[in-house]
């Protein structure tokens, strides 16, 4: 087995755990969190399009993301009268936060119409 090639930069091992500083109060992560990420999986996050979705990669992207976080959402919306990262995560997004499932699968029928025309621009 080859041995792997050492780069002259050098290499820093991320942290156990996510600093604090890495989760947005407001939802989100901050550039501490994405930096976070790529040390540990070598992940390339880049922050919400939090404006209109207007050319077709912000459509791509934040379509992708209503689609994949609200179609099933993995919790509930709020827990102890506060919203839960799940559904601020939509703030970060530019979008209004979920207080119930049901705006939730809202979110995510909004993400699949910009998915939709994404896919019609893409053909022009």
């Amino acid at each position: 087995m080859r041995a792997k090639k050492e780069s002259a930069k050098k290499m820093v091992k991320a942290p156990r755990s996510m600093p604090a500083a890495g989760r947005d109060p407001k939802g989100g992560l901050t550039d501490v969190g994405r930096e976070y990420y790529r040390l540990r999986d070598g992940a390339n996050l880049k922050p919400g399009v939090k404006g209109p979705a207007d050319t077709p990669e912000k459509m791509r992207r934040k379509g992708s993301f209503l689609v994949r976080m609200f179609t099933n959402p993995r919790g509930p919306m709020v827990k102890n009268g506060k919203p839960t990262r799940l559904a601020l995560s939509a703030h970060a997004w530019g979008e209004p936060v979920p207080k119930t499932v049901d705006e939730a699968y809202a979110l995510a029928v909004e993400g699949r119409k910009l998915l939709a025309q994404y896919r019609a621009v893409k053909k022009l």
